[in-house]
């Protein structure tokens, strides 16, 4: 169980970046702007969530096998490897996170980022001291959702990167080849395992979603005494 956890954490690791590094901007594009086509690209991000995952993972064969563009651009065939996994994991996590950052950022008050504007804020200023600060709980909050579903993923891991022992097996698969072999003391202890990390993973979504308190009222000296 060591090493397909460790693996599998690794695996996360990348994956959350991937999934930050590609689903900001997306959201911030969806979210702030008005484009021919943006509803395709729109469905074309949400499309993993509802394709079964041998299709994501079929797709993902094709984008990262020996005839796919990766392997003709960069020379590298990712197939059978845990960066493959990382991959599969991120592609199924991205919607979550576009989706959570894409409300997040619709809900930043414009006028604040106007006023910023007329201060002289360049846009990509707007961006970092206004909009991503104001919008940050619902950020992090889809990037947490998206973790979670990578660290879950299992289908599409499986068509691109195999059940490998100390190569390519996360949790998931782990947990698969337990049960396949009858190994069920060791399937309870991954499955609790996965339990935890995703009750812990919706625990901190749902802190994130909860509304800040108020601001305490500042009286003035001497004010209220003597009433």
């Amino acid at each position: 169980m060591g090493s397909a956890l460790v693996l599998s954490l690794q695996v996360t690791i990348v994956a959350t970046a991937l999934i930050c590094a590609v689903g900001l901007p997306l959201a911030l594009l969806l979210a702030r702007s008005r484009f021919p086509g943006q509803v395709l690209v729109e469905l074309a991000v949400m499309l993993p969530l509802v394709l079964p995952p041998s299709v994501v993972g079929y797709y993902l064969l094709l984008f990262l096998g020996r005839d796919g563009p990766v392997a003709r651009l960069g020379g590298v065939e990712a197939l059978f490897t845990w960066p493959a996994a990382a991959i599969a994991s991120a592609v199924v996590g991205l919607p979550l996170m576009v989706q959570a950052s894409k409300v997040a950022i619709a809900g930043v008050d414009r006028s604040l980022e106007n006023a910023a504007r007329t201060l002289g804020s360049s846009e990509l200023q707007v961006v970092w001291r206004v909009t991503l600060p104001l919008a940050r709980r619902g950020l992090l909050a889809g990037l947490v959702l998206g973790s979670a579903r990578a660290l879950g993923e299992f289908g599409a891991t499986l068509m691109v990167a195999g059940n490998i022992p100390g190569k390519t097996q996360t949790l998931p698969l782990a947990i698969y080849d337990a049960v396949q072999s009858g190994r069920y003391a060791m399937a309870n202890q991954m499955v609790l395992l996965m339990t935890l990390l995703g009750l812990l993973g919706l625990w901190w979504v749902r802190r994130l979603e909860q509304p800040r308190s108020a601001a305490p009222t500042l009286r003035s000296p001497g004010e209220g005494e003597g009433s």
